[in-house]
């Protein structure tokens, strides 16, 4: 985990292996979540980039009896 200091104007820098490892680039934009006691930066990418990223996923769902 690593630390980070809040400036005046209230910008952070995110750390070099944070952005490299999540494949950060500048001027992207990140969604902002206030989530219970902490803040969580989600990257937004281009739906393009999302094609395929649940390829494998198990679509197999167990239904209500009710329902064919």
């Amino acid at each position: 985990m690593e630390s980070v200091r809040l400036s005046s104007k209230y910008q952070v820098v995110i750390p070099r292996r944070v952005r490299e490892s999540m494949d950060l680039r500048p001027g992207q934009k990140v969604h902002v979540l206030p989530y219970e006691n902490r803040i969580e930066l989600i990257p937004v990418r281009p739906i393009a980039k999302m094609r395929g990223f649940l390829k494998g996923i198990d679509t197999a769902v167990a239904r209500d009896a009710d329902r064919p």
